[in-house]
């Protein structure tokens, strides 16, 4: 009876390695964020092990214990971008039960909210983009998904021009401009921090839309 009661109860064993996993995820999360500040920051060059650590209040050994290496941290970094973008659109855009155009509308906000909740995030992202080395590894994690949402948009582009009367729109090159709208912002913005007008490439995409489908979209001017 003595050793019964010295002994955990199941319950507690198995929550033991889960609480273990949960502060490890935290600690990994923590070091993620701090990367990410150093990079929006001061770039790619300014990232080194010693400075991670520094940042979130830990030893080198942890960095190092979580990731392993700078090229891995790298990985994880752009892993993390990815997936929160993929959270949003999922959320906002992936919506079968709203029409086309309310979700085309969407995916236009989604771009915005994503840089103006999350600005830090973004700049790391065009950092990683604007970096030859880096540009590599951002392929190959950020642009499957990229060209994912850009067919995604593609296709309600075309399911509103053929429901809705429009039969002479090119929905490819509507929805490659679209792209370039959201990605040519990000870049423009973060280079251009002083020179950012909220909200311009919102207007922009939706003037463009209002001109090609003129009976279903309207520009928003509260931005």
């Amino acid at each position: 009876m003595g050793d019964h009661l010295l002994s955990p109860a199941p319950g507690d064993r198995a929550a033991a390695p889960d609480r273990r996993r949960q502060r490890g995820d935290a600690s990994a999360q923590r070091i993620i964020d701090a990367t990410i500040d150093v990079i929006a920051d001061e770039g790619l060059a300014a990232v080194t092990m010693q400075r991670v650590a520094a940042k979130v209040g830990s030893s080198n050994a942890l960095v190092v214990f979580h990731f392993g290496s700078k090229d891995n941290l790298f990985r994880a970094v752009l892993q993390f971008l990815s997936d929160q973008f993929e959270l949003l659109w999922s959320a906002t855009v992936r919506t079968p039960d709203k029409p086309p155009e309310e979700r085309l509308r969407a995916a236009i906000d989604c771009a915005q909210h994503f840089s103006r909740e999350h600005p830090k995030w973004v700049s790391a992202w065009v950092v990683f983009g604007s970096d030859r080395r880096a540009l590599q590894v951002d392929r190959m994690i950020s642009l499957p998904n990229d060209l994912t949402y850009k067919n995604e948009a593609r296709a309600l582009v075309d399911e509103i021009a053929r429901t809705c009367g429009y039969p002479d729109v090119d929905a490819d090159a509507l929805a490659e401009t679209l792209n370039y709208l959201v990605q040519g912002a990000w870049y423009w913005d973060n280079a251009n921090p002083d020179a950012v007008r909220p909200g311009a490439m919102r207007k922009g995409a939706l003037m463009l839309l209002s001109h090609v489908f003129p009976r279903h979209f309207a520009v928003d001017t509260t931005g």
